[in-house]
Protein backbone atom coordinates (compact mmCIF):
# COMPACT_ATOMS: atom_id res chain seq x y z
CA UNK A 1 0.00 0.00 0.00
CA UNK A 2 1.15 3.64 -1.00
CA UNK A 3 0.01 6.09 1.16
CA UNK A 4 -1.62 9.10 -1.40
CA UNK A 5 -2.05 12.46 -0.36
CA UNK A 6 -4.95 14.88 -0.84
CA UNK A 7 -2.76 17.48 -2.32
CA UNK A 8 0.17 17.95 -4.57
CA UNK A 9 2.65 20.29 -6.85
CA UNK A 10 1.67 20.74 -10.30
CA UNK A 11 3.36 23.09 -12.75
CA UNK A 12 -0.08 24.72 -14.07
CA UNK A 13 -0.14 26.51 -17.04
CA UNK A 14 -1.62 29.91 -16.73
CA UNK A 15 -1.03 31.72 -20.01
CA UNK A 16 1.69 32.07 -22.50
CA UNK A 17 5.39 31.30 -20.76
CA UNK A 18 3.80 31.49 -17.66
CA UNK A 19 4.26 28.53 -15.42
CA UNK A 20 3.58 28.54 -12.27
CA UNK A 21 4.29 26.09 -8.91
CA UNK A 22 0.72 25.11 -7.20
CA UNK A 23 -1.19 22.82 -5.00
CA UNK A 24 -3.78 21.14 -6.52
CA UNK A 25 -5.92 18.31 -5.94
CA UNK A 26 -4.41 14.53 -6.08
CA UNK A 27 -6.57 13.35 -9.14
CA UNK A 28 -9.22 10.43 -8.23
CA UNK A 29 -9.42 7.44 -10.43
CA UNK A 30 -12.41 5.68 -11.79
CA UNK A 31 -12.78 1.70 -11.78
CA UNK A 32 -10.64 1.15 -15.11
CA UNK A 33 -7.87 3.71 -14.48
CA UNK A 34 -4.89 3.69 -12.96
CA UNK A 35 -2.72 6.67 -10.80
CA UNK A 36 0.55 6.87 -10.67
CA UNK A 37 3.39 8.59 -9.01
CA UNK A 38 5.88 10.23 -11.78
CA UNK A 39 9.19 10.01 -11.56
CA UNK A 40 10.57 11.34 -14.37
CA UNK A 41 8.70 13.75 -17.38
CA UNK A 42 10.44 14.78 -20.56
CA UNK A 43 10.29 18.60 -22.14
CA UNK A 44 9.06 17.97 -25.72
CA UNK A 45 8.82 20.64 -28.33
CA UNK A 46 5.76 20.30 -28.76
CA UNK A 47 4.70 21.71 -25.07
CA UNK A 48 6.95 24.05 -25.36
CA UNK A 49 5.22 25.25 -28.73
CA UNK A 50 2.15 25.65 -27.04
CA UNK A 51 3.25 26.83 -23.58
CA UNK A 52 5.30 29.57 -25.63
CA UNK A 53 3.14 30.54 -28.07
CA UNK A 54 -0.76 29.88 -26.40
CA UNK A 55 -1.73 27.45 -28.68
CA UNK A 56 -4.42 26.13 -26.19
CA UNK A 57 -6.23 27.67 -23.26
CA UNK A 58 -5.23 27.63 -19.83
CA UNK A 59 -5.35 26.29 -16.77
CA UNK A 60 -3.67 23.06 -17.68
CA UNK A 61 -0.53 20.78 -16.67
CA UNK A 62 1.71 19.72 -19.41
CA UNK A 63 4.18 17.03 -19.85
CA UNK A 64 3.63 13.99 -21.56
CA UNK A 65 6.93 11.94 -22.18
CA UNK A 66 6.37 10.41 -18.37
CA UNK A 67 7.29 7.22 -16.40
CA UNK A 68 6.80 6.72 -12.73
CA UNK A 69 5.17 4.26 -10.25
CA UNK A 70 1.91 2.74 -10.06
CA UNK A 71 0.48 4.58 -6.25
CA UNK A 72 -3.15 2.97 -6.98
CA UNK A 73 -5.26 0.78 -9.43
CA UNK A 74 -9.00 0.63 -10.10
CA UNK A 75 -11.09 -2.58 -9.13
CA UNK A 76 -11.73 -3.44 -12.63
CA UNK A 77 -7.94 -2.94 -13.78
CA UNK A 78 -6.30 -6.10 -14.85
CA UNK A 79 -2.55 -6.78 -15.38
CA UNK A 80 -0.81 -4.05 -13.04
CA UNK A 81 -0.46 -3.68 -9.64
CA UNK A 82 0.68 -1.03 -7.20
CA UNK A 83 4.15 -0.54 -7.23
CA UNK A 84 4.61 -1.46 -10.36
CA UNK A 85 7.37 0.83 -12.53
CA UNK A 86 5.94 2.09 -15.84
CA UNK A 87 6.23 3.90 -18.87
CA UNK A 88 3.30 5.88 -19.81
CA UNK A 89 1.89 6.44 -23.44
CA UNK A 90 -1.12 9.62 -23.45
CA UNK A 91 -2.20 9.06 -27.22
CA UNK A 92 -4.17 5.43 -28.06
CA UNK A 93 -5.90 5.22 -30.80
CA UNK A 94 -9.93 3.38 -30.68
CA UNK A 95 -8.38 0.51 -33.31
CA UNK A 96 -12.11 0.88 -35.51
CA UNK A 97 -12.77 4.02 -37.39
CA UNK A 98 -12.00 5.06 -41.00
CA UNK A 99 -8.70 6.59 -39.98
CA UNK A 100 -7.51 3.51 -37.76
CA UNK A 101 -8.41 0.80 -40.79
CA UNK A 102 -5.93 3.13 -42.86
CA UNK A 103 -3.58 2.93 -40.28
CA UNK A 104 -3.33 6.61 -40.13
CA UNK A 105 -4.03 6.17 -35.90
CA UNK A 106 -2.81 10.12 -35.08
CA UNK A 107 -5.89 11.24 -36.73
CA UNK A 108 -8.57 9.43 -35.05
CA UNK A 109 -10.59 11.24 -32.76
CA UNK A 110 -10.56 8.96 -29.42
CA UNK A 111 -6.41 9.43 -30.56
CA UNK A 112 -6.67 13.02 -30.40
CA UNK A 113 -7.79 12.68 -27.11
CA UNK A 114 -5.35 12.84 -24.09
CA UNK A 115 -5.51 9.98 -21.62
CA UNK A 116 -3.21 11.22 -18.96
CA UNK A 117 -4.03 13.98 -16.51
CA UNK A 118 -3.05 15.73 -13.56
CA UNK A 119 -6.88 17.95 -13.69
CA UNK A 120 -7.94 20.41 -15.24
CA UNK A 121 -8.25 20.07 -19.37
CA UNK A 122 -5.95 16.59 -19.91
CA UNK A 123 -2.56 17.63 -21.34
CA UNK A 124 -0.45 14.92 -19.84
CA UNK A 125 -0.13 16.08 -16.80
CA UNK A 126 3.65 14.93 -16.26
CA UNK A 127 4.61 18.13 -14.73
CA UNK A 128 3.18 17.32 -11.27
CA UNK A 129 3.16 14.83 -8.71
CA UNK A 130 0.33 12.19 -9.32
CA UNK A 131 -1.42 11.19 -12.73
CA UNK A 132 -4.42 9.62 -13.66
CA UNK A 133 -4.25 7.53 -16.73
CA UNK A 134 -7.50 6.61 -18.07
CA UNK A 135 -8.85 3.13 -19.25
CA UNK A 136 -8.14 4.02 -23.21
CA UNK A 137 -4.64 4.59 -23.05
CA UNK A 138 -3.92 1.17 -20.73
CA UNK A 139 -2.89 -0.64 -23.75
CA UNK A 140 -0.11 1.67 -24.32
CA UNK A 141 1.66 1.52 -20.36
CA UNK A 142 4.50 -0.31 -20.31
CA UNK A 143 6.62 -1.99 -17.30
CA UNK A 144 10.01 -1.09 -17.06
CA UNK A 145 12.75 -3.66 -16.01
CA UNK A 146 14.46 -3.86 -13.10
CA UNK A 147 17.58 -3.14 -14.69
CA UNK A 148 16.35 -0.06 -16.53
CA UNK A 149 16.05 3.48 -15.12
CA UNK A 150 12.60 5.90 -15.33
CA UNK A 151 14.87 7.75 -17.48
CA UNK A 152 14.51 5.13 -19.84
CA UNK A 153 11.11 4.72 -19.25
CA UNK A 154 9.84 8.43 -20.22
CA UNK A 155 12.22 8.11 -23.15
CA UNK A 156 9.51 5.35 -24.70
CA UNK A 157 7.11 8.11 -26.11
CA UNK A 158 9.27 9.98 -28.55
CA UNK A 159 11.22 7.06 -29.82
CA UNK A 160 7.89 5.69 -30.50
CA UNK A 161 7.26 8.78 -32.64
CA UNK A 162 10.68 8.21 -34.38
CA UNK A 163 10.10 4.46 -35.17
CA UNK A 164 6.78 5.24 -36.37
CA UNK A 165 8.07 7.63 -38.51
CA UNK A 166 11.28 5.53 -40.16
CA UNK A 167 8.59 2.60 -40.62
CA UNK A 168 6.77 5.88 -43.64
CA UNK A 169 10.86 5.14 -45.43
CA UNK A 170 10.60 2.93 -48.28
CA UNK A 171 14.09 2.58 -47.86
CA UNK A 172 16.62 -0.44 -48.13
CA UNK A 173 19.68 -1.89 -47.06
CA UNK A 174 22.87 0.14 -48.52
CA UNK A 175 20.65 3.49 -48.99
CA UNK A 176 21.78 6.63 -48.56
CA UNK A 177 19.62 9.28 -46.41
CA UNK A 178 19.93 12.49 -44.84
CA UNK A 179 18.83 13.39 -41.41
CA UNK A 180 18.38 17.02 -40.71
CA UNK A 181 19.17 18.09 -36.96
CA UNK A 182 21.13 16.25 -35.04
CA UNK A 183 19.08 17.16 -31.58
CA UNK A 184 17.73 14.31 -29.43
CA UNK A 185 15.22 13.00 -32.26
CA UNK A 186 17.35 13.89 -34.88
CA UNK A 187 20.06 11.38 -33.09
CA UNK A 188 17.24 8.82 -32.51
CA UNK A 189 16.62 8.46 -36.47
CA UNK A 190 20.06 8.44 -37.02
CA UNK A 191 20.56 5.32 -35.04
CA UNK A 192 17.43 3.39 -36.04
CA UNK A 193 18.05 4.27 -39.95
CA UNK A 194 21.74 2.76 -38.96
CA UNK A 195 20.47 -0.24 -37.45
CA UNK A 196 18.68 -0.59 -40.53
CA UNK A 197 21.44 -1.10 -42.49
CA UNK A 198 21.14 2.45 -44.04
CA UNK A 199 24.10 4.59 -44.43
CA UNK A 200 23.38 7.80 -42.71
CA UNK A 201 24.66 11.59 -43.68
CA UNK A 202 23.59 13.75 -40.26
CA UNK A 203 23.69 17.58 -40.80
CA UNK A 204 23.46 20.05 -38.21
CA UNK A 205 25.39 23.60 -37.21
CA UNK A 206 26.38 22.22 -33.94
CA UNK A 207 29.62 21.08 -34.16
CA UNK A 208 29.36 18.62 -30.88
CA UNK A 209 25.89 16.85 -31.69
CA UNK A 210 28.05 15.87 -35.33
CA UNK A 211 30.59 14.02 -33.07
CA UNK A 212 27.72 12.69 -31.32
CA UNK A 213 25.95 11.62 -34.77
CA UNK A 214 29.07 9.56 -35.63
CA UNK A 215 28.62 7.52 -32.20
CA UNK A 216 24.97 7.36 -33.14
CA UNK A 217 26.10 5.58 -36.51
CA UNK A 218 26.19 8.59 -38.99
CA UNK A 219 28.50 7.39 -41.84
CA UNK A 220 29.15 10.99 -42.50
CA UNK A 221 28.57 13.92 -40.79
CA UNK A 222 28.83 17.92 -42.03
CA UNK A 223 27.65 21.27 -41.31
CA UNK A 224 24.60 21.74 -42.45
CA UNK A 225 25.84 25.91 -43.70
CA UNK A 226 28.81 23.82 -45.19
CA UNK A 227 28.78 25.46 -49.26
CA UNK A 228 30.10 21.86 -50.23
CA UNK A 229 27.38 20.14 -49.06
CA UNK A 230 25.86 19.39 -52.22
CA UNK A 231 29.35 18.05 -53.61
CA UNK A 232 29.62 15.78 -50.96
CA UNK A 233 26.29 14.20 -51.50
CA UNK A 234 26.12 13.94 -55.54
CA UNK A 235 30.16 11.97 -54.24
CA UNK A 236 28.43 10.02 -51.98
CA UNK A 237 26.04 8.36 -53.62
CA UNK A 238 27.76 8.11 -57.29
CA UNK A 239 26.11 10.81 -58.52
CA UNK A 240 22.21 9.45 -58.11
CA UNK A 241 21.06 11.26 -55.04
CA UNK A 242 19.98 10.89 -51.65
CA UNK A 243 17.00 7.94 -51.39
CA UNK A 244 15.21 9.62 -48.62
CA UNK A 245 15.72 12.85 -46.44
CA UNK A 246 14.16 13.37 -42.78
CA UNK A 247 14.04 16.74 -41.81
CA UNK A 248 14.08 16.98 -37.91
CA UNK A 249 14.54 20.99 -37.76
CA UNK A 250 11.54 23.41 -38.75
CA UNK A 251 13.69 25.22 -41.53
CA UNK A 252 11.45 25.35 -44.90
CA UNK A 253 15.16 26.14 -46.68
CA UNK A 254 15.96 22.39 -45.95
CA UNK A 255 13.37 21.13 -46.76
CA UNK A 256 13.53 22.77 -50.42
CA UNK A 257 17.25 22.16 -50.46
CA UNK A 258 16.29 18.25 -49.58
CA UNK A 259 13.84 17.98 -52.79
CA UNK A 260 16.56 18.76 -55.02
CA UNK A 261 19.10 16.43 -53.26
CA UNK A 262 16.70 13.37 -53.25
CA UNK A 263 16.88 11.04 -56.34
CA UNK A 264 13.84 10.58 -58.71
CA UNK A 265 11.13 8.41 -56.73
CA UNK A 266 13.07 9.18 -53.48
CA UNK A 267 11.23 10.51 -50.53
CA UNK A 268 11.23 13.53 -48.26
CA UNK A 269 9.93 13.15 -44.85
CA UNK A 270 8.77 15.99 -42.64
CA UNK A 271 8.87 15.77 -38.51
CA UNK A 272 9.22 18.95 -37.62
CA UNK A 273 7.03 21.29 -39.39
CA UNK A 274 4.14 21.08 -36.80
CA UNK A 275 3.41 25.38 -37.00
CA UNK A 276 -0.07 25.42 -39.32
CA UNK A 277 -0.73 28.13 -41.40
CA UNK A 278 3.14 29.09 -42.91
CA UNK A 279 3.50 28.54 -46.77
CA UNK A 280 6.53 27.49 -48.61
CA UNK A 281 6.81 27.90 -52.52
CA UNK A 282 7.87 24.18 -53.76
CA UNK A 283 8.84 23.04 -57.23
CA UNK A 284 5.97 20.80 -57.94
CA UNK A 285 7.01 19.15 -60.79
CA UNK A 286 9.92 17.67 -58.71
CA UNK A 287 6.81 15.75 -56.63
CA UNK A 288 4.97 15.05 -60.45
CA UNK A 289 7.26 14.48 -62.77
CA UNK A 290 10.52 13.35 -60.52
CA UNK A 291 8.20 11.59 -58.28
CA UNK A 292 9.82 12.52 -55.27
CA UNK A 293 7.17 11.81 -52.17
CA UNK A 294 6.86 14.59 -49.92
CA UNK A 295 5.41 12.69 -46.53
CA UNK A 296 4.79 13.80 -43.31
CA UNK A 297 4.75 12.11 -39.56
CA UNK A 298 3.30 13.22 -36.44
CA UNK A 299 2.76 11.71 -33.23
CA UNK A 300 3.15 8.25 -31.81
CA UNK A 301 1.68 4.63 -32.79
CA UNK A 302 0.71 2.53 -29.82
CA UNK A 303 0.90 -0.54 -31.56
CA UNK A 304 4.51 -0.37 -31.85
CA UNK A 305 5.37 0.44 -27.88
CA UNK A 306 6.11 -3.66 -27.33
CA UNK A 307 9.23 -3.09 -30.48
CA UNK A 308 10.02 0.59 -28.91
CA UNK A 309 10.25 -1.42 -25.36
CA UNK A 310 12.96 -3.91 -26.70
CA UNK A 311 14.80 -1.25 -28.36
CA UNK A 312 15.43 1.20 -25.59
CA UNK A 313 15.54 -1.78 -22.76
CA UNK A 314 17.84 -3.73 -24.26
CA UNK A 315 19.69 -0.13 -25.15
CA UNK A 316 20.00 -1.35 -29.08
CA UNK A 317 18.74 2.11 -29.15
CA UNK A 318 20.66 3.70 -25.99
CA UNK A 319 18.41 6.89 -25.01
CA UNK A 320 20.69 7.13 -21.67
CA UNK A 321 23.91 9.99 -23.37
CA UNK A 322 20.87 11.70 -24.82
CA UNK A 323 19.73 13.40 -21.42
CA UNK A 324 22.09 15.93 -20.36
CA UNK A 325 20.00 18.25 -17.88
CA UNK A 326 17.65 17.29 -15.07
CA UNK A 327 15.33 19.66 -13.37
CA UNK A 328 13.17 19.58 -10.22
CA UNK A 329 9.24 19.92 -10.50
CA UNK A 330 9.40 23.35 -9.05
CA UNK A 331 12.18 24.54 -11.83
CA UNK A 332 10.16 22.95 -14.70
CA UNK A 333 10.17 26.70 -16.44
CA UNK A 334 14.16 26.72 -16.51
CA UNK A 335 13.67 23.23 -18.09
CA UNK A 336 11.21 24.84 -20.73
CA UNK A 337 13.53 27.84 -21.43
CA UNK A 338 16.61 25.77 -21.72
CA UNK A 339 15.38 23.16 -24.07
CA UNK A 340 12.90 25.23 -26.28
CA UNK A 341 17.04 27.19 -27.54
CA UNK A 342 19.58 24.84 -29.16
CA UNK A 343 22.58 24.56 -26.71
CA UNK A 344 25.89 22.90 -27.72
CA UNK A 345 25.67 21.02 -24.71
CA UNK A 346 21.87 20.66 -23.99
CA UNK A 347 19.99 17.70 -25.79
CA UNK A 348 17.14 16.06 -24.16
CA UNK A 349 16.19 18.11 -20.65
CA UNK A 350 14.12 16.11 -18.28
CA UNK A 351 11.88 17.12 -15.01
CA UNK A 352 13.04 14.91 -12.67
CA UNK A 353 11.27 13.87 -8.98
Amino acid sequence: MIAIPDVMRAVVYRGPRLLRVETVPVPSIGQNELLVRVAVCGVCPTDIKKITHGTVDPPRVFGHETSGVIAKVGPAVRGFRVGDRVGLHHHVPCRDCHFCRHGAFAQCLTYKRTGVTAGFEPAGGGYAEYVRVMSFVLPGVVRIPRQNSFEEGAMLEPVNTVLKAVKRLALSQGDTALVAGQGPIGLMFTRLLQLQGVRVLATDRLPARLKLARQFGASWAMRADAVSLPQSIRRWTGGRGLDAAVIAVPVDQVVCQSLEWVRGGGQVLLFAHTKRGEKTPLDLARICVDEVDLIGSYSSDATLQSEVARLVFSRTLDVRPLITHRFPLDQTGCAVDLASRPHPRALKVVVSQ
